[in-house]
């Protein structure tokens, strides 16, 4: 290998990608706007719900259950009559509207169970799910409270303390930011690498190369570097100014160990972007291989639901995944400051997972050029 023909033939590609604008905005917007969205919309989070109390009893329980709702979880709750109750979900005014009938607090100190009707507008499906179960809780409280005449605790022979330990609010921006930065480094380094050797064969520069005193490794090498190399300056400045500046989510570990990780990462998931490129052959077909790889990657490698619940052999065959692997690492070291001693076996899982990769890369790319 020509160290000298690698670094030509990479800056040639970092050429190429300032004269790409579609990559660049795409590059800007999944290291800043997707993960500022990612981190802001997480659908789990109850927040600022619409609800509406048609009170019918006008008692003093049914006034300590309309001021239990307030900000952020609800807005403050608007006092509505039953004829108003109806025209304001159909026109989407309100997620929620609580009915509180005639003599509900007598019936409640008499040993009776009344019963209080709850409409949900149900099109609002995250809200609906979620704050359907806030709001029995909270009424299910006051009333316990209000009939104990007193507030307390319930009596228990153990008391349990709950104590969230690396996101002690329990945030779930925290986890969509970082969450997010992962799933923007496996795509562009992707799709970098796989668009970078398609706009060779589509503009006809691959026989140019074919030509040159270069071999198929030089030119494999210079793809991965430089499109690797800009992933790398995006999510360093992601996690330093998009995540801890802007978002204020505290990073508890090593940024450099993270970073090496990437780069281990970065090698991996770039030769993957090259064998299917050349498995493609086109971009419209490299849109759609890309499909069918970014989704099992992203839903199944552990970054939105946990890998103990799922089933066994979809674990193993996605231990093979670089990024079950990146996932765990990133989330020990940005998450529960994990150092070097904690992390190695996933550093090496990505080192050989890497290797491999390059390997199958590499054969396919010989053969593409042959």
């Amino acid at each position: 290998m020509n160290l000298s023909h690698i670094a030509q033939l990479g800056l040639k590609e970092l050429r190429g990608l300032w004269r790409d604008p579609v990559m660049l905005i795409l590059i800007v917007y999944s290291f800043s706007l997707s993960i500022y969205a990612q981190s802001n919309a997480m659908p789990e989070a109850l927040s600022n719900a619409t609800l509406s109390i048609v009170d019918e009893d006008r008692s003093t329980l049914s006034g300590r259950i309309a001021q239990a709702f307030y900000p952020p979880h609800f807005v403050a709750p608007r006092m509505i009559s039953a004829a108003e109750m109806d025209r304001r979900m159909d026109e989407g005014q309100d997620t929620f509207a609580l009915v509180i009938p005639p003599d509900f607090q007598r019936d409640v100190l008499a040993g009776r169970r009344p019963a209080l009707q709850l409409n949900v507008d149900a099109t609002r499906m995250s809200q609906a799910f979620t704050g359907s179960g806030y709001i029995q809780q909270i009424v299910a409280s006051e009333v316990a409270e209000y009939t104990a005449r007193y507030r307390t605790d319930a009596g228990m022979p153990v008391g349990l303390m709950l104590r969230p330990r690396y996101n002690p609010s329990l945030d779930p921006g925290w986890f969509g930011a970082i969450n997010s930065v992962i799933q923007s480094i496996t795509m562009l380094s992707i799709i970098l690498t796989g668009a970078a050797l398609i706009r060779e064969k589509e503009h006809g520069t691959v026989e140019h190369l074919l030509v040159m005193p270069v071999t198929a490794i030089e030119i494999m090498l210079s793809k991965i570097w430089s499109m690797g190399l800009v992933v790398l300056l995006a999510s360093t400045f992601a996690i330093v100014v998009v995540v801890e500046q802007l978002l204020q989510v505290p990073v508890q570990g090593s940024i450099p160990l993270f970073l090496v990780a990437t780069v281990l990462m970065l090698f991996a998931t770039t030769s993957m972007g090259i064998f299917l490129a050349t498995v493609a052959g086109t971009m419209p077909q490299f849109g759609l291989l890309m499909i069918l790889v970014l989704l099992p990657l992203q839903v199944l490698s552990g970054g939105l639901t946990p890998r103990e619940s799922m089933p066994d052999i979809v674990r193993i065959i996605m231990s093979a995944a670089p990024n079950t692997h990146f996932i765990q690492l990133s989330q020990g070291v940005l998450f529960r400051g994990a150092g070097l001693d904690v992390v190695w076996p996933q550093l090496l899982a990505l080192a050989g997972i890497g290797a491999a990769l390059f390997w199958l890369a590499l054969r396919r790319f010989r053969a593409f050029l042959a």
